[in-house]
């Protein structure tokens, strides 16, 4: 199990594909684990680099003590990559891991050649009710929460379908330490500033029924770096790479074309 020990954490991370090849780096939503990505894998590009990787408190990474503050999020990611010695890569990030994304391309744009922005915004949600989420969590569980959050996630087909099971144990098997930590993550990050002083390739991709950061903040958050593209997944929530792995992975293959990454 390849893991990488850092100051404060353990992060667990996993490579697929050409380790030659171009380098493709995805970072997961907040309650879930690396294995997010699964599905779109069979039908991405043969030649990639691909790393995913387990943000802290989240998967096979270890839990440090919340809070987390976004700094250190995306301090984890420059590490890992720095660690694989990984430069110029496509970065997918979706929701948190679109935030992380944000951060580090403002960082160390000698890592992000191009963004891919899924599910995120430069900032979701409000302080308020993170805490409440956080308060929540703290007095029963992600148990607590998870309903609530299968309807944001997902659309009222992938509601009704045997699949929702997997996804929602998935949530609920992250550590309670971990959600509420990066909750505390979220809650802390406004990068409408930085993101728009961006000047790099950004494909940013939206569910029409996505309950946790709905088209309009995507498209409102992508429009602020000049030159991006906007991609509207219908019949898709949160998590459209569970939903439509097949029509995900191509609008990532048509970006990784258009920027001649391969």
């Amino acid at each position: 199990m390849p893991e990488l020990p850092l100051d404060d954490v353990t992060l667990h991370y996993e490579e697929d594909g050409d380790p030659t090849g171009a380098p493709v780096v995805f970072a997961n939503s907040l309650g879930t684990n690396l294995h997010l990505w699964d599905s779109i894998l069979p039908h991405l590009p043969q030649g990639l680099r691909i790393i995913r990787y387990d943000k802290r408190g989240h998967g096979q990474s270890t839990v440090p003590p919340a809070p987390y503050r976004m700094g250190a999020l995306v301090r984890d990611a420059e590490q890992l990559l720095d660690h694989l010695e990984v430069r110029d890569a496509v970065f997918v990030g979706l929701s948190i891991g679109g935030l992380i994304g944000q951060g580090l391309a403002v960082k160390r744009l000698d890592q992000v050649r191009a963004l891919v922005l899924s599910n995120t915004a430069a900032k979701i949600g409000t302080q308020e009710m993170w805490q409440d989420r956080i308060d929540a969590v703290r007095a029963g569980g992600i148990e607590a929460l998870a309903d609530a959050v299968m309807e944001r996630w997902f659309s009222r087909d992938f509601l009704a379908s045997d699949q929702l099971a997997q996804w929602r144990e998935m949530l609920v098997s992250q550590p309670d330490e971990g959600y509420i930590g990066c909750s505390a993550a979220i809650a802390g990050t406004d990068f409408y500033t930085p993101t728009s002083g961006l000047r790099l390739p950004v494909m940013g991709i939206a569910g029409a029924e996505d309950g946790a950061t709905p088209p309009d903040l995507v498209r409102e958050t992508v429009e602020l770096v000049p030159g991006s593209s906007f991609h509207l997944m219908r019949r898709a929530g949160h998590l459209p790479c569970v939903e439509k792995p097949e029509e995900y992975a191509a609008l990532l293959a048509d970006f990784l074309r258009e920027t001649g990454h391969i």
